[in-house]
């Protein structure tokens, strides 16, 4: 049986992605969250996981570095690759795409300055909204660049919006629902379908038994 490929993301979904995979009859032989290695061998011997950062899974699948994938669908919408299908939403690991700026700020009149690491999917919105924009692109303490005038708006994950308020910030407009999704790759769907199949009809069983 040929050699299947899972990418899965670090972090929150790779915690929440594992016992949907246990469940579906997919476990890996040893702790990942114990382990440094990126590749696990799994109790199926044609299929293995490969440990990624989240913004480097799509690429992996588009590619065919890995057959299936695990990754957020704010992820996906940044990538914006082809290559891949997305069958299957996992509905784990929800939150929002949302602009924030400072509470109670008004609302900037003309060219504005967005700071977010979605610059493709701002630029996107923006340009719906009839916006001029300028974007910075940051990769992490997102919160600090309204409060330090290094930009108006910030577009970010929204959760519980707990740390948007601890640092002084609002949630504005909603961009997208996010939760992870399933994406395969387009030629491995096509010369490995039957093993592919398997893993989505499981899965999907798994999450419509959450349902």
């Amino acid at each position: 049986m040929t050699q299947i490929t899972v990418a899965l993301t670090k972090g929150r979904i790779l915690q929440e992605t594992l016992p949907l995979l246990q469940a579906a009859g997919i476990a890996p032989l040893e702790d990942i969250t114990r382990s440094r290695k990126l590749l696990f061998a799994t109790n199926q011997a044609h299929i293995r996981l490969l440990i990624l950062r989240g913004v480097d899974v799509p690429t992996y699948v588009q590619f065919g570095a890995a057959d299936v994938g695990v990754a957020g669908k704010d992820t996906l919408l940044e990538h914006g690759g082809d290559g891949y299908y997305e069958p299957l939403d996992l509905g784990i690991a929800a939150c929002r795409l949302m602009t924030a700026s400072v509470a109670g700020a008004p609302p900037v009149e003309g060219r504005i300055i967005v700071a977010t690491k979605y610059v493709n999917v701002a630029r996107q919105f923006y340009a719906r909204l009839g916006r001029q924009a300028e974007f910075i692109k940051l990769y992490g303490a997102m919160e600090l660049a309204p409060i330090l005038n290094l930009a108006d708006e910030i577009v970010d994950i929204v959760d519980t919006g707990k740390t948007l308020a601890a640092n002084g910030l609002e949630a504005r407009d909603h961009i997208a629902d996010i939760s992870s999704r399933l994406i395969v790759n387009k030629i491995a769907m096509k010369t490995n379908y039957v093993s592919i199949q398997h893993i989505l009809d499981a899965l999907r069983k798994v999450v419509e038994g959450k349902q």
